[in-house]
């Protein structure tokens, strides 16, 4: 198992990946998409990692440093993680989320938090053993009409 930062050559295999957790499909003309992943790759408070397994990548992650009121130190946001079924269970997903545990730490974050969908429960069984706990609720309004994911 390699764990890496992503590079842009990534951009299509990640982009794949973020349709298993029921987000928009990669594009026919997927060049807008890439061009978001690419700007992550360029922000200073957003890195995202791949995890290699049999020269393939098995998964994928984005972490985001962001301060919080109150706070003196940053919080640590994973907003998306997936792992392409073929891989699990086989550590990719527990080697992604050891890459953003030693980048928040490294980055001075406070705490580590992550979204992840109700339906999602194998992935929830992984971060509730890796010492996640369930400590909140999350809320949505679409801006936008027309979005189906």
């Amino acid at each position: 198992m390699n764990v890496r930062p992503a590079e842009p050559r990534d951009a299509d295999a990640v982009l794949a990946l973020m349709e298993g957790l029921t987000r928009p499909e990669v594009a026919d003309d997927a060049e807008p998409q890439r061009r978001v992943f690419l700007a992550h790759l360029e922000h200073e408070d957003a890195l995202v990692f791949v995890a290699e397994l049999d020269g393939e990548i098995a998964g994928a992650v984005s972490l985001w440093i962001q301060p919080r009121l109150n706070w003196t130190s940053p919080q640590g946001w994973i907003p998306d993680l997936y792992v392409g079924p073929a891989f699990r269970r086989r550590g990719a997903g527990r080697a992604l989320l050891d890459a953003c545990v030693d980048e928040a730490r490294r980055r001075g974050c406070h705490v580590l938090v992550l979204e992840s969908g109700h339906h999602r429960a194998e992935a929830h069984r992984l971060y509730e053993a890796y010492g996640f706990a369930h400590y909140a609720r999350a809320y949505a309004l679409r801006l936008k009409e027309g979005l189906t994911k």
